[in-house]
């Protein structure tokens, strides 16, 4: 019963905006049909995990552990128990073969009963490759009913005028056709080309500032800087501003600190730029576009200021009505909160939800909260989920294992507070048991849903030896060392990290991008402070025998991480589902970056 309120509430999204603009009684609707679910949440997950069966009954992958098995009349109870006893956990390794034969052609039932026509492609910034997975109109229905969900809780704490514009930095990838003729492209791509897209869009007369020819532009500096005009020449009808990452609003706001003057030309006399190549996305600009001379003149005035107090507060000062910039703020996003403060000043930051391109997985019910202490409520009716008990233990030096032990999954139901786990899978497109490789902890309940915190992605990133140092541990390194940078004076643009085990002893090599002129000294400052900021007791007791060398800071020019995003991008990547990679091991992101290295220093932390 309250799967299928959840399908009604679907179907009445098709007619309200996921903007925060909705109407009261659908907010109150989704809200109730929420605290109902959450309520329910042992029941919800036990009924959606018998629903993605029953769909799904026959394919190739669930018939290798039912065989025939009946288990459309089997007590769901007894259903869930015997899927947890039967199918093992998997990896995207235990996937792929499966999805690869979907990509060149096989329309057997495979994976779902229901034909996949579209394949997602991961960013690839995590493990070094984009990752191929089932995209399918649930996927796009649930992106919309996520939105709409999380714009009824916004609204309550920033309500929204109804018909204002979003300032959206939302990009498209270059989509694919498969050896079977499928389409492939970044699940964002599939979803701004989604039936659920436009109904957001043009039924409800709420829209970004940008027409579709500029978010499907392939190229991304061009759809920026037609972004930023828009936004400007909707300047007082904007109401917030967004993206998928953060990093795109960073990188949008940087691209306009470079490109301010050419773009106030382009509002004055209702031109633009050359540097805007692509026909399409030149001719729907140039269609919304006329001279706003007084308009320029304001803008640049604000600019002039606003540049010699280092770009300060910019965005609401240029978008005065803007109640709140909302974007993914977690996870890798993290080292970018920084600049985005900057540039908002007092415009609060609301983090996005949790999901990956697997799929969705947590709502942000507080969204007064900052960053850094949000969390995520479980959405119980998108996908069954079961949660890894991780468990910290002594490391053991002799062994590459990582430092925890994993206990039997359990459901939603079982899980507690202040405990860590890793995130598992069961989804309507046809992943079952899929170990997601998020480590979460429990912060506590909304009804009887959990609430998530996002800590690290799982995989390893940097060991040489004994060393066991997640994306977290670098993340917290870095943080340390760049505390020393701005107290100097500068500023750090980016950064990434390579184990280097080539030549003995391996050592941790990290890779700044800054800004601001800063004395050699504090630059081995820094790379002393990350050093010992590495706590992890392996890494500890490999530097004092020296059986790991020291860490070495590698200082690259300016524009170093924008030629690691062209790559990306020119690789199929779009920019709104980028994330620069934390650790690289890639041959030809390493070239780049050691051709562009202009200074190195190693530690000295444990001479």
């Amino acid at each position: 019963m309250l799967l299928r309120s959840l399908q009604r509430l679907m179907e009445a999204a098709q007619v309200v905006t996921s903007n925060g603009n909705a109407d009261g009684d659908y907010q109150y609707e989704i809200i109730s049909w929420f605290d109902s679910v959450s309520k329910n949440a042992a029941m919800v997950q036990t009924e959606t995990l018998g629903q993605i069966l029953h769909l799904n009954y026959g394919v190739e992958y669930l018939k290798k552990w039912f065989g025939d098995m009946k288990i459309q009349d089997m007590d769901a109870c007894a259903l869930e128990s015997l899927y947890a006893s039967l199918v093992p956990l998997a990896s995207h390794a235990d996937f792929e073969p499966f999805i690869q034969r979907i990509a060149d052609g096989d329309t057997a039932p495979i994976l779902t009963q229901q034909p996949i026509t579209t394949l997602s492609l991961s960013s690839g910034t995590t493990e070094g490759r984009q990752k191929l997975l089932p995209f399918t109109r649930h996927s796009s229905q649930t992106t919309l009913h996520i939105y709409r969900l999380a714009a009824a809780y916004r609204s309550r704490v920033y309500p929204i005028r109804e018909g204002g514009r979003i300032l959206e930095f939302i990009y498209s990838s270059k989509q694919l056709k498969t050896k079977g003729g499928l389409t492939a492209g970044t699940a964002t791509t599939h979803y701004y080309a989604s039936e659920e897209f436009n109904i957001k869009q043009e039924k409800t007369k709420s829209f970004t500032c940008s027409p579709q020819e500029v978010i499907f532009g392939v190229a991304y500096k061009q759809s920026t800087y037609c972004h930023l005009l828009l936004g400007l020449l909707f300047w007082d009808e904007v109401e917030l501003i967004a993206s998928t990452f953060a990093y795109s609003i960073v990188q949008a706001f940087a691209t306009f600190e470079e490109q301010w003057e050419e773009i106030c030309s382009d509002i004055k006399d209702g031109t633009l730029s050359s540097r805007i190549t692509l026909p399409r996305m030149r001719k729907a600009v140039l269609d919304i576009i006329s001279p706003s001379p007084c308009l320029a003149s304001q803008i640049e005035a604000i600019c002039r200021d606003s540049k010699a107090s280092n770009w300060y507060g910019i965005v609401p000062r240029l978008w005065p009505n803007a109640k709140y910039v909302y974007s993914i703020m977690t996870g890798s996003m993290q080292p970018y909160l920084k600049k985005l403060k900057h540039y908002a000043a007092s415009l609060p930051l609301v983090s996005a939800d949790y999901g990956s391109t697997e799929g969705w997985i947590g709502v942000n019910l507080d969204p007064c909260l900052p960053p850094e202490d949000v969390n995520f409520a479980v959405i119980p009716t998108f996908s069954y989920f079961e949660f890894i008990p991780l468990n910290k233990k002594k490391q053991d030096l002799t062994s590459g294992t990582v430092g925890y032990i994993e206990d039997e999954p359990v459901p939603l139901s079982q899980v507690k507070i202040g405990q860590e786990y890793e995130l598992v899978l069961t989804t309507f497109t046809g992943l079952y048991r899929y170990r997601l490789g998020d480590v979460v902890e429990v912060a506590g309940f909304h009804n009887g849903t959990p609430k998530l915190n996002f800590i690290f992605r799982r995989e390893l990133i940097l060991t040489v030896n004994i060393d066991k140092n997640t994306e977290n541990d670098l993340q917290l390194a870095v943080e340390r060392g760049s505390e020393v940078l701005n107290k100097y004076g500068g500023e750090l643009v980016d950064f990434t990290s390579h184990a280097e085990v080539m030549h003995q002893p391996g050592h941790y090599m990290i890779y700044w991008e800054i800004k601001g002129e800063v004395e050699e000294r504090v630059l081995g400052e820094c790379c002393g402070v990350m050093d010992a900021s590495f706590v992890d007791h392996g890494y500890v007791v490999s530097r004092r025998t020296s059986s790991i060398g020291p860490l070495e800071l590698c200082i690259v020019e300016t524009g170093t991480f924008n030629k690691v995003l062209d790559y990306f991008i020119g690789n199929g990547a779009a920019l709104g589902q980028f994330k620069t990679p934390r650790c690289t091991n890639n041959h030809i992101l390493l070239r780049i970056l050691n051709l562009c290295t202009i200074k190195r220093f190693h530690s000295t932390a444990y001479n």
